[in-house]
């Protein structure tokens, strides 16, 4: 399938309209129908319901756009990073994905330096879950990712990031042990808790209560910590988190207690085992000098 009718094809989807789509790719709106009838041909299902102005996507037009989503992304870094080969600058993107944690700063103390010292370099921060993340590096959807250990990505490399990560709870302010200055295993027993689905973070919790998580009351689960705030604030439950991701927050109704004994994380800076972009080179080389013993 070629690379310019998937992109015909990701612009009607996107617009819902044939005449606004050829007018975005410049060429003619029977050009661009033609062009639509012959990929439902091609693959043998249809891709669109239409109804008089507007097309919607069927399923399967829905599982081609996010794949072909993936493959123009790909094939525009790599038009991208032939064009800066050719220019023979370092210029071009960055696309880092980061999840939320205390060293969020260090990575913007990192492009700061670098879009200083070079200013044809541009960056995007995406930022998500440890699994939304990874997900997104696996498909070269980003060039980097900072992520909580443990990592269990195969063929990535890895820096281990000079900031710890403090685990703890979120609490409400009305909630009797929020005067505390930690929290025991026995502190949380019978606690309503919001935590992450990952396993990991289960682990870590299991592994630190020395309980199993059937016999801890875990009343929800999250991915980013956002939108757990009025669930503490209400008393809902208490969240298990870092420090990092709520140190940065006003927090006029609840509080985060670390945990006892301590439970410390490292972040890590993580990308592909592949050949990068030079711009990407320049920008981990940068990490490495700064933070590799």
């Amino acid at each position: 399938m070629e690379i310019r009718l998937l992109r015909y094809f990701w612009t009607v989807a996107e617009e819902g309209n044939i005449s606004r789509a050829a007018k975005l790719l410049n060429i003619t709106q029977p050009t661009l129908s033609r062009q639509i009838r012959e990929l439902e041909e091609q693959l043998g299902v249809p891709l669109f319901h239409r109804e008089k102005n507007h097309l919607y996507l069927l399923p399967e037009g829905i599982f081609l756009k996010e794949r072909a989503e993936e493959i123009l992304h790909l094939d525009d870094q790599l038009e991208q990073a032939f064009l800066n080969k050719k220019k023979k600058q370092l210029e071009g993107t960055i696309v880092i994905g980061c999840v939320e944690a205390d060293n969020s700063d260090t990575v913007a103390m990192m492009l700061e330096e670098m879009v200083s010292d070079y200013p044809n370099v541009r960056f995007t921060i995406v930022t998500g879950t440890s699994d939304d993340i990874s997900d997104r590096l696996e498909k070269g959807l980003i060039d980097l990712a900072v992520l909580l250990e443990p990592v269990s990505l195969k063929n990535v490399k890895t820096l281990t990031l000079p900031r710890e990560e403090k685990w703890g709870f979120l609490v409400s302010n009305e909630l009797f042990i929020a005067s505390k200055k930690s929290l025991t295993p026995e502190d949380i027993k019978g606690l309503p808790i919001l935590c992450s689905n990952r396993v990991e973070v289960k682990n870590l919790l299991t592994t630190w209560s020395g309980t199993d998580l059937a016999a801890l009351n875990i009343v929800g689960h999250f991915n980013l910590i956002f939108n757990v705030f009025p669930l503490v604030e209400n008393k809902v439950g208490s969240a298990l988190t870092i420090e990092g991701a709520v140190a940065k927050r006003h927090l006029a109704d609840s509080v985060f207690i670390p945990m006892e004994p301590e439970v410390k994380t490292h972040c890590v800076l993580v990308w592909k085992e592949r050949i990068q972009t030079p711009v990407i080179q320049a920008f981990i080389a940068r990490f490495k000098h700064a933070f590799e013993a």
